[in-house]
C-alpha cells in the first residue's frame, strides 16, 4: 500500500496511461480523483476502481479552461480535504513538420499539453503550499530530448513541460512539494493503436518500424509508465526533485548498431 491514505488527482485518466495509473494508484491505497473530458470513459474508470474495492470519484473538467479546472480542484478539496498527488497526464498528439501545421492545430496542441499542466497545477498548488506537502508529476516525453520527424507541435509542448517542471521545482521546494516529469517512449495505448490503424495502409509494418526505435525491441505498455508514476507519487522518491524519469525502452540513450 505505497499510497495508503493519499489523495491523487489524475487528469486524462479515462483511458490509456492515465487509466492504468488510476487503477494502480487505487490498488496501492490512494483515493483517486479520475478526471477526463469524456464522461463515459471517466465514469467507467471510477466505477471499475470501486468494483475492485478501491475508492474513486469522477470529476469532469476541461484542463484548458480555468473555470472548469478551478471547479474541479474545489470539488476535490471539498470532498477529500487535500490533494497529495497531482498527475498532469492529459495530453494530445500533434503530427506534421512545422510548415504543415495549421495555426488552429498548433494552438490546440499547445493548449492541451501546456495549458493543461499549468491550470491544474495553478489551482492545486496553493492547497499543497498550505499543507507544505505534495507531489506533482508532469507528463513530458522522450521527444523532449531527441528529434523526431513530423512532430513539431508535440515536441515543442513536451520540451516546454520538461523546462516548466524544473522551474516549478525551484519555486516550490521550500514548501516540500516535489515536481518531477515522466518521459515515455512510444507506448501502445488505444490512442496510438487507433492512430496507426487510421494513418497507415499497413499498421503492422508501422508498429514494426516503431519497435526498431527502442533498444528493447518492443513498444511500452501503459502500465510501464503507471509504475513509474507510482514511484514518483510515493514517498520512495522523496529525494527526486525536478527530475526527468525516462521510460522509453532505450530510445534516448541507446542506438542499435
Amino acid at each position: 500500500m505505497r499510497l495508503k491514505d493519499k489523495v491523487a488527482l489524475i487528469t486524462g485518466s479515462g483511458s490509456g496511461i492515465g487509466q492504468s495509473a488510476a487503477f494502480l494508484f487505487a490498488k496501492e491505497g490512494a483515493r483517486v480523483i479520475v478526471n477526463d473530458l469524456d464522461e463515459a470513459k471517466g465514469q467507467s474508470t471510477a466505477e471499475e476502481i470501486r468494483s475492485a474495492g478501491g475508492e474513486a470519484v469522477f470529476i469532469r473538467a476541461d484542463v484548458t479552461d480555468p473555470a472548469s479546472v478551478q471547479s474541479m480542484i474545489e470539488k476535490a478539496i471539498s470532498q477529500f480535504g487535500r490533494i497529495d498527488v497531482l498527475f498532469n497526464n492529459a495530453g494530445i498528439s500533434g503530427v506534421g513538420a512545422l510548415h504543415e501545421v495549421e495555426p488552429e492545430q498548433w494552438d490546440r496542441v499547445m493548449n492541451v499539453n501546456i495549458r493543461g499542466v499549468y491550470l491544474p497545477s495553478k489551482y492545486a498548488l496553493p492547497h499543497m503550499m498550505e499543507r507544505k506537502s505534495g507531489s506533482i508529476i508532469n507528463m513530458s516525453s522522450c521527444i523532449a530530448e531527441i528529434g523526431l520527424a513530423r512532430r513539431a507541435s508535440y515536441s515543442a509542448t513536451k520540451g516546454a513541460v520538461l523546462a516548466l517542471t524544473k522551474s516549478m521545482q525551484v519555486d516550490y521546494a521550500p514548501y516540500n512539494i516535489r515536481v518531477n516529469a515522466l518521459l515515455p517512449g512510444t507506448i501502445f495505448t488505444p490512442f496510438v493503436e487507433n492512430y496507426l490503424k487510421t494513418s497507415y495502409d499497413d499498421p503492422e509494418a508501422a508498429i514494426a518500424a516503431l519497435k526498431t526505435r527502442q533498444l528493447s525491441g518492443d513498444l511500452g505498455k501503459p502500465e510501464d509508465v503507471a509504475y513509474a508514476a507510482l514511484f514518483l507519487a510515493s514517498d520512495e522518491s522523496k529525494f527526486m526533485m525536478g527530475s526527468p524519469l525516462y521510460i522509453d525502452g532505450g530510445v534516448v540513450f541507446g542506438k542499435n548498431a
